[in-house]
């Protein structure tokens, strides 16, 4: 069994060593760690396309990339590894990628490249941030990953999974509950600062609270204590409307071709 494991934090960050550390733990287990090198949060799936990545060993073992998290698990899919593991995991973040949160993340970037090269994929976060209880969620990780690779869930078919466990010691950790992403209300307003030249700078505000954070959503599950766990998957397209949206375009279409007639003439 060959896990790879990687993140948005950068590469010495306790997350990731904690993951590190607890995942190698199990049994038949090899486990690489290529990450990016420094803080690469918010980049959701970028890839770098028009500058060079270069690939540097830490003196731990692990590979650093000075590129994103899908950078990185990019790289080490196609060609760095020379092999392809059964299993990619990203984490563990320093704060929660629940709701809206999945799509900028790059801890959930890293593991959906893994996911889009076919390969099963877990995204790990704590819910709060600064590290409290790390012990703990890596453990919990653990245990997650050992039961799959004992249910043969780690196998052909690929799966993404978005898991935030909550700051507490692990036996004060509820259940681990299946649940759908929340939504959080807009961000905060953006912060301007002036710099010592007399430009304007601006800082992205911070991300808005829980807007639905009703029953079966991820922050409800992890607000009570309990492990969230979430299937993702990468089809962006909004079939509830599908419908209306034919009917839309075909009248579009329709009004379009009568202006495009009426030009000609």
């Amino acid at each position: 069994m060959k896990i790879l494991i990687s993140n948005d934090d950068g590469y010495q960050a306790p997350g990731i060593i904690a993951l590190y550390e607890a995942l190698s733990a199990i049994d038949g287990v090899d486990v690489d760690v290529v990450a990016p090198e420094h803080n690469n949060s918010a980049k959701s799936n970028a890839l770098t396309l028009h500058s060079p990545l270069y690939v540097h060993h830490a003196a731990n073992g692990f590979r650093y990339v000075n590129g994103t998290p899908a950078d990185c698990v990019h790289i080490a899919m196609t060609g760095l590894l020379g092999y392809r593991p059964n299993l990619v995991v990203s984490g563990i973040n320093n704060g929660a990628n629940m709701g809206d949160d999945t799509i900028y993340s790059g801890t959930v970037g890293a593991a959906m490249e893994g996911f889009l090269f076919g390969v099963p994929a877990i995204a790990f976060s704590q819910v709060e941030r600064n590290w409290g209880e790390l012990q703990s969620a890596a453990q919990k990780a653990r245990q997650i990953v050992q039961q799959m690779m004992q249910q043969q869930l780690i196998g052909a078919s690929p799966w993404l999974l978005n898991v935030n466990i909550p700051n507490l010691p692990l036996e004060q950790m509820g259940q681990v509950k299946l649940c759908r992403l929340g939504r959080r209300h807009s961000a905060a307003p953006v912060i301007t600062q002036v710099n010592p030249r007399g430009e304007t700078m601006y800082w992205i505000g911070s991300a808005g609270a829980a807007k639905d954070d009703s029953e079966g959503t991820d922050f409800h599950a992890t607000a009570h204590g309990h492990v969230s766990m979430t299937p993702l998957k990468v089809d962006l397209t909004d079939h509830d409307h599908l419908v209306y949206w034919a009917q839309t375009a075909s009248r579009l279409d329709t009004a379009m071709q009568g202006v495009q007639k009426q030009e000609m003439a």
